[in-house]
This record gives structure tokens, C-alpha cells and sequence, in this order.
């Protein structure tokens, strides 16, 4: 897999997520359900130019969502919690034009 497919998104507007930023220099990510820590661990490093320290993962239980009488169930999906190495930082709202 290329560091695009382990790595689908940022969780960055959660209460959490932004509390692990700023105390514990960790950042949240969704991730492909297949990945290892190792596959992500080295995703990170090679996307955002950042040394990694540790990778916690976990599958996160799809939601039930009704839609009128019906119901359905969102997918499963993967959360990674990504720790950087002291002084490392990933700034996802910087301009890229700049």
C-alpha cells in the first residue's frame, strides 16, 4: 500500500483529539482498516516529514443511522494515535501557496 492509502484523513476537530495535540505532541488519523502500525508509522514519517515515537491503533464501531423508516449501519473503521518525536509538529491549516 502507498502512505495515500494507509492514511485517510486527520481527526483534528475533535475535543479530544485536539487535547492530544496540544499536551502529548500525538496526532489522530483514520486509517485503512489492513494497516499495521508499522504501515502507518512510516506513512506518517515519509507524508509529513516527522519522526514517530509510537502508533496506537483501534476499530471503531460503525454507528446504526436511520433514514426515515429504515435503518442502516456506517462501516467499521480504524483510528490510529499517532505520538511525534519532541519538537516534531504537523500543521494541517498552514497555506500551501505560501
Amino acid at each position: 500500500m502507498t502512505p495515500e492509502q494507509v492514511i485517510r484523513r486527520p481527526i483534528i476537530l475533535t475535543e479530544k483529539a485536539t487535547l492530544l495535540r496540544e499536551k502529548h505532541n500525538q496526532v489522530v488519523f483514520e486509517v485503512a482498516r489492513d494497516a499495521n502500525k508499522i504501515q502507518i508509522r512510516d506513512a506518517v514519517q515519509r507524508l509529513f516529514k516527522v519522526n514517530v515515537t509510537g502508533v496506537n491503533t483501534m476499530l471503531m464501531r460503525g454507528k446504526e443511522r436511520r433514514m426515515g423508516r429504515g435503518k442502516g449501519k456506517m462501516q467499521n473503521w480504524k483510528k490510529a494515535i499517532v505520538t511525534l518525536k519532541e519538537g516534531d509538529s504537523i500543521d494541517f491549516f498552514s497555506d500551501a501557496s505560501e
